[in-house]
């Protein structure tokens, strides 16, 4: 039974993730800050380890669980910073800081920690476009990406992805937009068979869109 580790697991696309791999027979082990709402929403069999992915204690906890081998690590779990977005010249550095903590160093720490052999690192549009308000979280997806391809380089071994899902209507990207419908946004499970797909692939970084798209030619 293959092994996967997936963080913020206990809402949006990675409880989507989370329910799909668990209907496909993985063992799980799920991370996310609310442990209550994890609890409540997680597939059942999968292990639970609430938390702070940030938190070197937390990082040593989820090493423990997954054991000596893990098949996948999804590094979903991301922060987006303040909400309204601040622009550059007025975001507070603390706050900046928190968002690298969590969209960068984390990611990094797991891989050294969980060495596994498939790594897919979740990112966004923001990460190779320059929008207005998003250079905390759109800075922090574009160094991922970065690390993500050098990872490919240096350990060919290995399968590394950079996974960009789309917009999707989840609370993240209602706190990007707030007081904005965003109810013409696309479910996060139905970004599912494209993830499916991406597991297949070659390292690289693909688009949830060009994966559908490659499905139904």
């Amino acid at each position: 039974m293959p092994t996967a580790l997936i963080t913020g697991a206990s809402k949006g696309l990675g409880l989507a993730l989370a329910r799909a791999l668990a209907g496909d027979g993985w063992q799980l082990v799920l991370d996310a800050r609310d442990g209550e709402l994890l609890r409540s929403k997680a597939p059942a069999g999968a292990i639970l380890v609430p938390g702070d992915v940030s938190d070197r204690a937390h990082q040593l906890a989820l090493h423990a669980a997954v054991g000596p081998r893990l098949d996948l690590l999804v590094n979903n779990a991301s922060s987006l910073g303040p909400s309204p977005m601040p622009p550059l010249v007025d975001y507070p550095l603390d706050e900046l800081r928190r968002v690298y903590e969590v969209d960068v160093f984390a990611p990094v720490a797991l891989i050294q920690l969980l060495r596994p052999t498939t790594v897919v690192n979740v990112s966004s549009d923001a990460a190779v476009e320059a929008y207005e308000g998003w250079s905390g979280y759109g800075s922090a997806k574009a160094a991922l990406d970065h690390l993500t391809a050098v990872l490919a380089q240096e350990q060919p071994q290995l399968r590394v992805l950079a996974f960009d899902p789309g917009d999707m209507r989840t609370d993240m990207h209602q706190a990007a937009f707030p007081g904005e419908d965003i109810t013409d946004r696309p479910l996060p499970e139905t970004v599912v068979p494209a993830f499916l797909r991406l597991l297949e692939q070659p390292s690289g970084r693909y688009r949830a869109a060009d994966l559908t798209a490659l499905e139904l030619a």
